[in-house]
């Protein structure tokens, strides 16, 4: 099998060095080349015929918003990784760059001690991400997976049946790569009279969270939050797990709440789907569903489990729809999964599940 091809685009010299040298101790990775900015990136990519593109933010004749724009009108399917700083602006400008075409981001190291440590993060946080985004390299990996699993007796996708309809109280969402954009198509079909809670988290860091928080809510009928510990659960809100927080939920009398916590990262996630899923389905019990989205890895896989050994239901984005197929396949092959819709369709879906046992003119959208 080749080694996947990247182009590394940054105007520092030091940051192109530190990219090429971590990125390069994978035998599965080939530097192919790199730029200073984007105007230049896009020069060589004909040449270079990358397999996926590292981009810095901030550079300076074209900057990384721009460079992710005019590259999507000439190579519509081609991975790019955004490489930002774990500021604000960084936060800001990185959902921008989603939002115009970009699959996927990494924070650059910070605070990490030596340049040992700064290879090292690069190398745990950039390179499963090449690996997940490129698409033939996946299909192989995931193949030989199949195959392996055949062997040993496991049947992928197996088939689970559960009782039709019965009333949902809450939805919890997972996600990772694609997520963003993924949680704005599916939030904004929700009519602001949506009857129950949503509670999501989608693997970001801090700053990230609140940001994208307050950019679904800007942009979707329901009220969206960056949740706090202490929060009343109210139905129509949607709460965000903050970056680097798991977040759970507990009943206090007639009121459930919310709670954060640093325990340790699951799934080398904090915040973790399944923590989220396993709380939200103590408190809610058969009335859950889950939904996992797009996402590399298999977060959401346990915490699925628990929703449905509950009586709950779970839903599965698909893998024609998803940026990456990981988290949602991780349930599918486990059988957990009572549908596995393309991404435009989850939100109608959402509005129909919630409507059994409700009058259906609390779900006229606005």
């Amino acid at each position: 099998m080749r080694r996947i091809r990247v182009l590394i685009v940054d105007d520092s010299t030091v940051i192109r060095r530190l990219l090429t040298d971590s990125l390069s101790s994978d035998p599965e990775i080939e530097i192919v080349g790199t730029a200073p900015n984007g105007k230049i990136a896009l020069a060589k990519l004909p040449q270079l015929t990358p397999d996926v593109v590292t981009l810095d933010i901030e550079m300076p004749e074209m900057d990384g918003l721009t460079t992710v724009l005019e590259l999507r009108k000439t190579y519509p399917d081609l991975p790019v990784i955004m490489f930002s700083t774990l500021t604000q602006k960084g936060a800001e400008a990185t959902l921008d760059a989603l939002a115009n075409g970009a699959n996927d981001y990494v924070t650059k190291p910070a605070n990490v001690g030596s340049v040992s440590a700064a290879m090292q993060s690069v190398r745990d946080d950039l390179i499963p991400k090449i690996k997940s985004l490129c698409k033939w390299y996946s299909d192989t990996v995931q193949r030989a997976n199949t195959t392996k699993a055949h062997t040993t007796g496991r049947l992928p996708f197996a088939k689970r049946v559960t009782s039709s309809n019965h009333r949902i109280d809450v939805v919890t969402i997972g996600s990772s790569t694609g997520g963003p954009n993924a949680l704005m198509t599916v939030l904004k079909e929700l009519p602001a009279s949506f009857p129950v809670p949503i509670f999501i988290v989608q693997h970001m860091p801090p700053v990230f969270t609140k940001h994208l928080a307050n950019r679904l809510n800007q942009n979707c009928a329901l009220e969206v939050v960056e949740a706090s510990p202490g929060d009343t659960i109210r139905p129509g809100t949607v709460f965000i797990a903050p970056g680097d927080y798991h977040m759970t939920i507990r009943r206090q009398g007639v009121d459930i709440l919310v709670e954060t916590n640093q325990a340790p990262p699951e799934n080398s996630c904090r915040p973790a789907v399944d923590v989220l899923f396993q709380s939200v389905a103590q408190v809610y019990g058969g009335n859950t569903l889950g939904v996992v989205l797009t996402g590399m890895g298999q977060d959401g896989r346990l915490g699925a489990e628990v929703i449905r050994d509950a009586g709950g239901k779970v839903i599965a984005q698909d893998e024609a729809t998803s940026v990456v197929w990981g988290m949602p396949r991780a349930v599918v092959q486990a059988g957990l999964a009572d549908q596995t819709l393309p991404l435009t369709e989850v939100g109608a879906q959402l509005i129909r599940s919630v409507a059994n046992g409700r009058a259906t003119r609390t779900l006229v959208k606005a």
